[in-house]
């Protein structure tokens, strides 16, 4: 039986939807999330449908708003907050690497601090340098922090409910390109595990590990790779921070060649960790050196040709990939 058919963007609406029905206790906060809809839609009729008690109009400034919602989470409530583009995110930064991360820790287990706090990443829709690159790894970089990244529907449909169960603060991650992505449900699923990386396409010759807007990018990787005869395993990460280091290594371990996919600046980067802990735990298993794409070292361009120049591709992905298997 096949499933509803509807976008990323509507599917994280359903589950923002679910949140406010099913938890008394959860708010949307955010700027232009009410009249507006929010900046990308996402929040769209809620505020005609809960009111705005639950969903609330912010000033413009995410130091305050998110600072807000940390002690709406100390007092008891579930506040879910969305943060137009994670480089506006660098505003509030204090607020979630200072306050939301440490409290637990600070406060010796005495408090928690359960808020959801979604923002759209990545770059592919022209929106130039300041609203447009992936900064996902600086926070998955912080303990007390949960990082998810939503790469498929089903996961954007259900994966806000599992972070509002989560004690501890989550960051969601929710990729630009991806909001007009179409597809259908699988009725079968009703919760994910956001402890675990998936296995989205299944090979025995090389394994392409990625997340987000790299998802379908991957997938058209080993496509492509699949015409020339060589299987591509993809693996998409999901949770950022705790990573499913052993999803990653029984991949690894199988094909014996690895490409990460991230679209963060290669210095740095995710991928370079994930690489790491390759190298630390399967590098006798290995048969070519781990590769990674990602995005050129230069702020996200504007101009469609450059943008689209700067960022991970399928074909560099594919070429990655040959590399391996040719050398």
């Amino acid at each position: 039986m096949s499933g509803a058919r509807m976008s990323y963007r509507e599917a994280l609406r359903a589950g923002l939807r679910d949140a406010l029905r099913g938890e008394p206790r959860a708010f949307l906060l955010g700027e232009d999330v009410g009249r507006y809809g929010g900046c990308y839609a996402v929040s769209k009729g809620l505020l005609e449908e809960f009111g705005p008690e639950r969903v609330r109009d912010t000033p413009l400034s995410e130091s305050a708003f998110v600072g807000a919602a940390i002690g709406a989470a100390l007092a008891g409530l579930r506040p879910i907050v969305e943060v137009m583009t994670v480089n506006f995110s660098l505003l509030c930064l204090d607020q979630i690497v200072n306050n939301a991360a440490t409290i637990r820790h600070m406060s010796g287990g005495q408090f928690s601090v359960p808020v959801v706090i979604r923002m759209a990443t990545g770059a592919g829709r022209q929106l130039a340098a300041q609203h447009s690159h992936s900064l996902e790894n600086w926070y998955a970089h912080v303990p007390g922090l949960r990082v998810i990244a939503p790469a498929t529907l089903d996961d954007a449909r259900w994966m806000l409910a599992a972070a509002l169960a989560d004690p501890d603060p989550v960051i969601v991650f929710e990729h630009v390109l991806l909001y007009n992505a179409e597809g259908e449900l699988d009725p079968s699923i009703t919760a994910v595990d956001i402890d675990r990386a998936a296995v989205r396409r299944a090979g025995t010759d090389v394994t392409l590990v990625t997340y987000g807007g790299s998802l379908p990018k991957s997938l058209a990787a080993a496509e492509r790779l699949a015409a020339e005869g060589i299987a591509a395993e993809v693996v998409d990460l999901r949770t950022l921070r705790p990573l499913d280091v052993e999803a990653v290594l029984s991949s690894v371990r199988k094909t014996r060649r690895v490409v990460v996919v991230d679209e963060g600046w290669r210095s740095g980067s995710l991928a370079g960790e994930v690489v790491a802990r390759i190298a630390e735990d399967a590098f006798y298993e290995l048969d070519a050196p781990p590769a990674r794409v990602c995005s050129a070292e230069v702020p996200i361009p504007y101009a469609k040709h450059l943008e689209e120049a700067a960022l991970p591709q399928p074909d560099q992905i594919a070429a990655a990939a040959r590399r391996l298997l040719e050398g």
